[in-house]
């Protein structure tokens, strides 16, 4: 049975970048079980490179020496992961840490890059319960632009299958609840798609678990993937990286309105992580600091990550990050429509207004206001223009004031809620009815 509504969790990128340690995931994982687990958020996800030793801030080492086993399979690097170590040879892997963070009640998730480290194919070693080697399978002309680790795989050599089969059911045996898989879209690769979904049914089988699949980066996906992404994975970013400038919000408001009519319970379009809270502490892009967004500009993140149905991914250090973010985390006006699992859709854009609205079906309907302007703007709400004609008022679920349905002969002579929206602001009202 698909979940009604998508993931929410905590991803170590935007605070850590390559360099995350198991004492910051478990870290992370006590804040999550204290103060959002009861709001819904239950997933903990260590990002890329948590195999690579010499991995940095600031970005990749070029052709690293990556920590992998006998078969090319990645591993924990234990100098960051020391309960990563092996038991009668057998590599424990994340064992211990998905076992620290299932007994507070969360998920676990790692990040893999697409295809099969370069070093497995360099050194031809054997794919683990299988005929073939990594020499077999590799595709050494299908590379990844940014990242040196791994190359893509031949789809149509049978060994392909074994291989990936083989690296997830590794993962599975570890406890790993979530896989992110990145170089996937951008050129879109339908055929590994296909391929690691193939390998996840097998090992949710085997290992008698769920894991969900989330895909990046987003680059240029267009809606013509939509069938395909939503037959193969859970969640399917829809940009490149994310970070705290006004600019890269407006552009995914953009983007995300042109996908929330098509989410459906198990397959949702990602706008990316929410870059809230204390990042950058050794992360890709920028300095250690506090979201350069304001608390204006974050809420009308959250408010059309919301409505829109996308995950929600934290990207700020828990750990670190003030009560004003667990404030956005956490409320419950929001989070309730949320969990519904029914996304409004954008039904005004003009100028620098945009205008959602959930559907009649809501149990409670939301309209939300957003100014993407510089300046405060005033908006009329006409209730019969947005089909909620029994509406007796409204509430903002970020301020909490309350608003009379009004009408003004002279002016607007129709029932209507007038809201200013601040610059950069959301007006985002739960409306009540009398009906």
């Amino acid at each position: 049975m698909r979940p009604s509504h998508p993931p929410m969790g905590w991803n170590s990128w935007d605070c850590f970048g390559t360099t995350v340690t198991e004492h910051e995931l478990l870290a992370n994982a006590e804040v999550m079980a204290a103060r959002l687990l009861p709001s819904g958020w239950n997933t903990i996800v260590c990002d890329i490179q948590w195999y690579e030793p010499a991995a940095k801030a600031g970005g990749y080492n070029d052709n690293a020496d990556l920590h992998l086993d006998s078969y090319g399979r990645p591993l924990p690097v234990p100098q960051r992961f020391p309960s990563a170590t092996t038991i009668n040879g057998t590599p424990t892997g994340f064992t211990h840490i998905a076992h620290s963070i299932h007994a507070k009640g969360l998920a676990f998730g790692v990040h893999l890059m697409r295809g099969i480290p370069r070093q497995a194919v360099t050194n031809n070693l054997p794919i683990a319960h299988s005929s073939h080697y990594a020499g077999d399978v590799a595709d050494t002309t299908s590379t990844c632009p940014w990242n040196t680790d791994n190359y893509g795989v031949n789809p149509e050599h049978p060994g392909a299958q074994d291989w990936y089969d083989a690296l997830i059911d590794q993962l599975a045996s570890w406890g790993i609840d979530f896989l992110k898989i990145d170089d996937m879209l951008a050129p879109y690769h339908a055929s590994e798609i296909e391929l690691v979904h193939r390998a996840i049914a097998r090992a949710e089988h085997r290992h008698n678990r769920t894991i969900t699949l989330s895909l990046s980066p987003g680059t240029r996906v267009s809606l013509t993937r939509r069938d395909h992404l939503a037959a193969h994975a859970t969640m399917w970013r829809i940009s490149d990286d994310l970070w705290d400038r006004w600019e890269d919000i407006t552009a995914q408001i953009d983007r995300l309105a042109l996908w929330a009519p098509h989410q459906t319970p198990g397959a949702w379009a990602d706008a990316d992580m929410l870059p809230l809270g204390r990042i950058g502490v050794r992360a890709e892009r920028g300095q250690p600091r506090n979201s350069a967004l304001t608390i204006t500009e974050q809420r009308t993140l959250m408010s059309a990550w919301t409505l829109a149905q996308s995950p929600l991914m934290m990207g700020g250090d828990l750990a670190t990050s003030s009560d004003v973010t667990f404030e956005l985390l956490t409320n419950s006006a929001v989070l309730e429509h949320y969990r519904q699992g029914i996304a409004a859709h954008c039904i005004l854009a003009e100028g620098k207004t945009r205008v959602w609205l959930t559907p009649a079906h809501a149990p409670t309907r939301h309209v939300a206001v957003m100014n993407l302007d510089d300046t405060a703007r005033t908006h009329i709400i006409d209730l019969d223009d947005i089909a909620a004609p029994h509406t007796t008022s409204a509430t903002d679920v970020w301020t909490g004031r309350h608003y009379a349905v009004t009408t003004d002969t002279a002016t607007h002579p129709y029932r209507h809620i007038a809201v200013t929206v601040p610059a950069h602001g959301v007006a985002h009202l739960a409306l009540t009815s009398s009906h």
